[in-house]
């Protein structure tokens, strides 16, 4: 086969070919089997190093392919976001899966995309060794010679040209992105100084003419560079300052989109004036390779998900996604009681919750009692539900379910912070302790109370009417949907999935009243100042500001729980939902119903029914928070067995630490105990000094808005 294609290399005018067949016979079977391409690779390599006859054509045509292909869009295109834009680069993606583009060879970024044609090509070509590829590289051109082969009139050669212009082009997209109004915005300062962004580009461009001049005069220097690079490093810094400041102040698909462009070009503006540094360090070709082969890798994987919609999707959202679970695991901290006292305020607020729960629960009965139309009865069980959590909020009470959706921002925050320390993961498993903890007062508030008031209810309408609040049907079909069976079990988990989306949704609203400064456009408004007055506006500007995110999620999450079975009917599918709290309500309804008569194993088994319909909410809605918050950080947390240990270990020794709060904070607690080491302090309930902006600024805590 290789002196087939060392023929063909010699006479054929179009090699495109040649290296679709040569790449073709070292692809592996299944991309995962990455060990029998590097074996073929190895095997080829070592027939070019002894057989000068067939080396000598491949090596040609290989050489053939830098000088006639452009080379320049291969460097600033691929692997790069584009200029279009988050939405129209989403609908280029789906239409060239659909309908793929032109192939043109005369590009070399097209020649790339043609010979590693399969989509998971990437995974194989990257998974072989840099130094396997280099040896390759080495065995094919280097025995004329380790120099890079030279142009007429002592000119740079083709491709040292394409990469001194796609870098020319990366800087002038460099300095159009740095300016543009969306990162002004965030950041006003550049405004105000010298851009970095403009800086880079005098430099790169005095850098390239010097660099053109010394390749045809070796003798004449070039200037240092290294004050390009701290205009690169600035650039960086600015971009990481701009990410910062969008954390606190709100983003969007717009702005994420543009700074990881902006990143990937000054990413790619690095690793090309890294192979011109090693170039003007020695003018050959081995030093040159191991740069150049990672850049071959990131490039075959550009062009093998140049299509692939979820890696983009992914990339793009992934900012969007870090501050609406930032903001979500601010939410999380008052959820999270760290002494006794905070413990006793959960239990009230819990109960709270449980009372307004139990009358939701009631009107849901009555709503589905006066046979509305089917729009009709669904738009009232979702204001029932909707309006009645955001009641609860406002009043200070709290839905235990909501709690995993919240907590788990805080708990991903915190493994962020850990690095495998072993003193932070001590912290660590006190924050789960805790948070294990207070979710047990939540629940024992909410069902405690729910329950209680729910029989309360049902016996003073038998007293003032004279008949049973519900029947004994109604009431067996209240006991058959607390039964722990498997679609129970399934709705259950269908309303965990619900408080996971109401906690994506209070993020994205905390993010949008940031990024759009609601709270400061209220106070502009003239004819609300007239009629409440300045000092109100500026109460109700602060209650939105740290309480819309929490309003919309909790109005939503009654609209995502109330559309749940609607859904199902629409579509014909079983879907409904079951949530502990109401459960335990209907338990309540069903009981007092019954004069409170019914056999032991239906209400034990009610009341189990009633646990296993908890868990599945709490174990679906933290488990789903937890892996979106660990995805949008970046956390691989590899000591889970570690902490999984210390947690047991807790439980074990401590056990009394899972019911009963200390009277004071843990980290008090150590400080009295002696000098530790200092750790920084893990979140926990929303107190005075819990309640800052990541600038270090106090904010005041929710209160009413009138």
């Amino acid at each position: 086969m290789l002196s087939r294609l060392a023929e063909r290399a010699a006479t054929e005018a179009d090699q495109t070919r040649i290296w679709v067949e040569l790449v073709d016979s070292i692809r592996p079977p299944h991309a995962s089997r990455h060990e029998t391409a590097s074996e073929a690779l190895r095997s080829l390599t070592h027939i070019l190093a002894r057989r000068d006859e067939l080396r000598r054509p491949l090596r040609s045509a290989f050489l053939r392919l830098f000088m006639e292909r452009k080379q320049v869009s291969l460097y600033v295109s691929s692997g790069l976001l584009p200029s279009t834009g988050f939405f129209s680069e989403t609908g280029r993606r789906i239409s060239d899966k659909l309908l793929p583009d032109v192939v043109d060879t005369a590009y070399m970024k097209d020649v790339l995309s043609v010979v590693f044609h399969r989509h998971d090509d990437e995974v194989w070509v990257n998974a072989i060794a840099d130094e396997t590829w280099i040896d390759f590289i080495h065995a094919l051109l280097a025995p004329e010679g380790d120099a890079i082969p030279a142009s007429p009139g002592h000119k740079a050669p083709m491709a040292v040209t394409e990469i001194l212009e796609a870098l020319r082009m990366l800087s002038y997209h460099v300095s159009a992105i740095g300016l543009d109004p969306e990162l002004v915005r965030v950041d006003p300062k550049l405004e105000e100084v010298e851009s970095p962004f403009l800086a880079q580009n005098a430099e790169i461009v005095r850098y390239l003419r010097h660099y053109k001049t010394w390749w045809s005069a070796p003798d004449t220097p070039i200037d240092d560079s290294d004050h390009l690079t701290v205009m690169l490093d600035q650039c960086a810094e600015v971009l990481l300052r701009i990410r910062r400041r969008a954390m606190r102040r709100g983003t969007s698909l717009t702005l994420t989109f543009k700074l990881e462009r902006l990143r990937q070009h000054l990413d790619r503006i690095g690793e090309l004036l890294g192979l011109l540094r090693d170039l003007y360090a020695s003018r050959l070709l081995m030093p040159l390779l191991p740069r150049a082969v990672r850049l071959f890798k990131r490039l075959v994987h550009a062009e093998c998900r140049k299509n692939r919609l979820s890696d983009y999707w992914g990339k793009n959202v992934e900012l969007l996604s870090l501050r609406m679970t930032e903001s979500a695991s601010k939410t999380g901290e008052r959820y999270i009681a760290s002494n006794l006292r905070e413990h006793f305020e959960l239990l009230r607020s819990a109960a709270l919750g449980g009372f307004i729960i139990a009358l939701m629960a009631a009107l849901k009965v009555l709503i589905d009692r006066q046979d509305f139309a089917p729009l009709n009865e669904l738009l009232g069980f979702c204001l029932n539900y909707g309006l009645g959590f955001v009641l609860i909020h406002m009043l200070g009470g709290t839905v235990a379910t909501k709690q995993p959706a919240m907590t788990a921002n805080a708990i991903a925050a915190s493994i962020g912070e850990t690095r495998g320390k072993t003193r932070s993961l001590d912290n660590l498993a006190d924050l789960i302790i805790r948070t294990i903890r207070s979710q047990g007062a939540a629940i024992l508030g909410n069902v405690g109370i729910a329950v209680p008031v729910a029989i309360g209810l049902s016996l003073a309408i038998l007293e003032l009417t004279g008949t049973q609040f519900i029947d004994t049907t109604k009431a067996a079909a209240l006991l058959d949907e607390a039964a722990p069976r498997g679609s129970t079990l399934f709705f259950a988990a269908v309303a965990g999935v619900c408080l996971f989306l109401s906690g994506l949704i209070s993020g994205y609203y905390d993010n949008l009243s940031a990024y759009n400064r609601v709270p400061q456009r209220l106070l502009q408004l003239r004819w609300p100042r007239r009629l409440l007055g300045d000092a109100r506006m500026a109460r109700i500007s602060r209650y939105v500001e740290n309480n819309l995110g929490a309003l919309a999620g909790n109005f939503f999450f009654g609209f995502l729980l109330g559309g749940a079975t609607a859904l199902g009917v629409l579509f014909g599918l079983p879907m409904d939902i079951r949530h502990i709290a109401f459960s335990s309500a209907y338990v309540g309804y069903a009981a007092a119903a019954f004069d409170f008569t019914l056999p032991a194993h239906v209400l034990s088994l009610a009341l189990g029914g009633v646990l296993l319909i908890g868990v599945v909410n709490l174990a679906v809605s933290f488990t789903l928070t937890l892996y979106v918050a660990m995805r949008a950080r970046r956390i691989t947390f590899a000591q889970g067995r570690t902490l999984s240990a210390l947690v047991l270990r807790r439980m074990l020794f401590r056990p009394k630490d899972l019911f009963i709060a200390p009277r004071r904070n843990a980290a008090a607690q150590r400080t009295d105990a002696g000098p530790q080491t200092r750790q920084p302090p893990l979140k926990t309930t929303s107190s005075a000094e819990n309640n800052r902006t990541p600038d270090g600024e106090k904010t005041p805590p929710p209160q009413s808005p009138l």
